[in-house]
């Protein structure tokens, strides 16, 4: 089930278009868990003076990779979009700095799947931006 989870969630993000236009790529998937890297990149650049990511650009990773991590949720049955994501921005990411969001699908309902997610750059130990959010599920199986 692994490389059948795996293939899916790849093709998943690499296959978004915004996914494709901020360089997502899937770096690890588990059940409930996944992890997606964004490289750095001029055109994501929001300050142009500081070199700075755009706030959208880790608000988008930090969304997909959420609804990554409940589609592999093991309880999960069906297709995934986001109801609720609060996303808490602790700095600005380091320019030049691939930037990685690690979600975590923590419990699963009938009808809404919950999720948390960090998000770093080379520095793991000062978070970018923190998220919780809520899903919707198609229930436990």
């Amino acid at each position: 089930m692994a490389v059948d989870l795996e293939n899916m969630a790849r093709v998943f993000v690499e296959g978004l278009p915004h996914g494709r236009a901020l360089g997502m790529k899937l770096s690890v998937i588990e059940p409930g868990a996944a992890e997606i890297e964004m490289p750095y990149a001029e055109h994501l650049i929001g300050d142009p003076q500081t070199g700075v990511i755009a706030g959208g650009a880790v608000s988008a990773l930090m969304d997909t990779c959420c609804g990554v991590a409940v589609s592999s949720h093991p309880d999960h049955r069906s297709t995934t979009a986001t109801l609720n994501l609060r996303i808490d921005y602790m700095r600005s990411a380091t320019p030049g700095q691939t930037i990685t969001t690690r979600a975590e699908c923590y419990n699963v309902t009938r009808s809404v799947a919950f999720v948390r997610a960090t998000a770093y750059d080379e520095d793991r130990d000062r978070p970018v931006a923190t998220a919780t959010g809520s899903f919707t599920a198609g229930g436990k199986k």
